[in-house]
């Protein structure tokens, strides 16, 4: 019986590392350049082998892709029960964290999104996946008012574009850069005429 089991946790085993590799030569190597053939080389295994765990390099490039969002996630996830600002704030830190330890990876993706439909398309869930988890922590309801609900969706776009200024250029800190962040998304919420989520108060009609 404890056969099967361990063929089970070797096949899991030998996927993570060849998500674990692709994540690399995808952070360091333009989609165009890699081909399965090159993969597999890199990891020591024949290209048949890499097929059967992944059908094609575009759906190898979108597991990557999926199990960094998931571990930013995780990353990103604040303190039970913390107040809204300062869940806020945490995960925006974690993130401004994140995306500094895999900066050549965070490029890369934002460079794919336009060029590659599956990356637009997980960018694009992220983001939803991100606004419903940020409007719940602000207490905004299940059916937010529309104002704070385009004051969010339209904050994480800013935040992609903040943080690109940020990379290239690094003349401001990541506290600065966290604290700007901040006051944009409090910024948006009081020109919805819902400042009062930041303080944890209950939100008006819109």
């Amino acid at each position: 019986m404890s056969e099967p089991a361990y063929r089970r946790m070797a096949v899991d085993e030998r996927r993570q590392q060849l998500l674990s590799l692709a994540a690399e030569l995808f952070a360091t190597h333009a989609f165009g350049q890699l081909s399965m053939a090159r993969i597999a080389r890199e990891a020591g295994i024949s290209k048949a082998l890499l097929y059967h765990y992944f059908p094609g390099k575009q759906e190898l490039f979108v597991a990557t892709l999926a199990q960094a969002a998931e571990e930013l996630r995780a990353a990103t996830e604040p303190p039970l029960d913390a107040p809204a600002p300062e869940a806020l704030a945490h995960s925006v830190a974690a993130y401004l964290v994140w995306i500094e330890q895999h900066e050549t990876a965070y490029r890369k993706l934002q460079e794919s999104a336009g060029s590659v439909p599956e990356v637009g398309a997980l960018i694009a869930d992220v983001r939803d996946r991100t606004a419903t988890r940020i409007l719940d922590g602000l207490g905004a309801g299940a059916s937010p008012p529309p104002r704070v609900r385009v004051a969010v969706r339209s904050w994480l776009w800013q935040m992609d574009g903040a943080i690109l200024d940020w990379l290239e250029h690094r003349d401001v800190t990541r506290e600065q850069l966290r604290d700007f962040l901040l006051g944009a998304l409090g910024g948006g919420l009081a020109a919805a005429g819902a400042a009062e989520l930041l303080s944890g108060q209950e939100p008006r009609a819109a």
